[in-house]
């Protein structure tokens, strides 16, 4: 029997694509047969995966893992690679989004949610990486077992040096560092976090900087529209936003970081949130999609966007030890759920619905 997994696209520090490797080591110190097969590879994936067109039709018994995140046209032909099929469901960014930058993604994440919708009575089992998202398979009319297991990070990745260049240039020099890392993309509302450190600078601590973490180019309206807003409001000079970093440079912004702070408005899980927890980040967050189920009380959830109120959060995060030291008291409960035996005990109990 082999266990094999499919996706449409594999990227090195992808938060679908770390998975992906997670449970292909983890298939592979069980004992499994698995392989990986996807229709596109960033660079230094070649030597993971396989190029789609070489899958092999499956044996009746074979299990094939779908990661289902993305419009591809590999929803709709899933069925003809036989064996046992089971979804795993990261979640698909809703059109409304994108409506105002970009009528092409637009378009892609409808067709992925048509695609999701055609699966919904051709999958055995699914797997949803949040309750949030098990609740939108379910609006979508799938009705066989859901089971809930987190994303799977490697924590002990986290311990590694960190980039000394990027630790150079920024430590030392008494400001307050804000943090956000994500994708640029419309339904992370990074012009929130900015209009909320644009206010936390002056009202509260002019000596101070924000770090806007993650890959530019996939919507380069929404890209320009947050460098004019950055310009408006005129923090030009306190918004730091590097593009795609390396891994050593991530840690090296956590490290930095006194604050992280997120308001997106639509998150399948959202691993930075746990990755913030793992450094002791104090943490202000949205209330929105899976927002709360990922945080728990491991931060500050924000009921509204007002930046005011978000400016203020941040500011008794900073300034609050007693607060401080009861968040960090809930950020390391909640990362027991998130300790890496503990979720692959979790994922190993799911796959047994495929495998037994």
């Amino acid at each position: 029997m082999r266990v094999i997994q499919v996706l449409p696209a594999l990227y090195f520090g992808d938060a679908i694509g770390n998975t992906t490797l997670a449970i292909r080591d983890i298939l592979r110190e069980e004992g499994y047969e698995t392989a990986i097969y996807t229709e596109e590879m960033g660079p230094r994936m070649e030597a993971e995966a396989l190029d789609i067109r070489e899958m092999p039709v499956l044996a009746a018994d074979d299990v094939l893992i779908y990661h289902g995140s993305v419009g591809t046209d590999l929803n709709f032909k899933l069925p003809e690679f036989g064996g046992r099929q089971m979804m795993i469901y990261h979640n698909i960014t809703p059109p409304r989004f994108f409506r105002r930058y970009s009528r092409d993604t637009e378009r892609n994440v409808r067709y992925g949610y048509d695609g999701i919708r055609y699966l919904a009575d051709k999958m055995e089992y699914c797997v949803a990486v949040s309750d949030y998202n098990r609740q939108e398979l379910r609006r979508m009319g799938y009705t066989c077992p859901i089971d809930v297991c987190p994303i799977i990070i490697p924590f002990a990745d986290y311990d590694r040096e960190p980039d000394a260049e990027v630790l150079a240039r920024y430590r030392g020099d008494g400001k307050k560092n804000w943090m956000f890392l994500g994708r640029v993309s419309p339904n992370k509302k990074a012009e929130d976090v900015i209009r909320a450190f644009a206010c936390y600078k002056r009202d509260y601590e002019p000596e101070s900087r924000l770090f806007l973490i993650g890959r530019t180019g996939g919507v380069k309206l929404y890209d320009k529209a947050l460098e004019n807003y950055i310009r408006l409001l005129g923090v030009e000079d306190s918004v730091i936003m590097p593009g795609h970093v390396t891994f050593a440079e991530i840690l090296a912004y956590y490290h930095l970081a006194d604050v992280f702070v997120c308001m997106s408005e639509h998150e399948g899980f959202c691993v930075p949130l746990v990755e913030a927890m793992y450094f002791g980040i104090p943490i202000a967050a949205f209330r929105s999609s899976a927002i709360p189920d990922t945080l728990g009380k491991g931060g500050l959830l924000l009921p509204e966007k007002d930046p005011a109120v978000a400016a203020a959060a941040v500011n008794r995060l900073l300034t609050d030890e007693a607060l401080r030291q009861e968040l960090r008291k809930g950020q390391e409960e909640k990362l027991k759920e998130y300790a890496y035996e503990t979720v692959k005990a979790r994922f190993l109990e799911c796959l047994k619905h495929m495998t037994e």
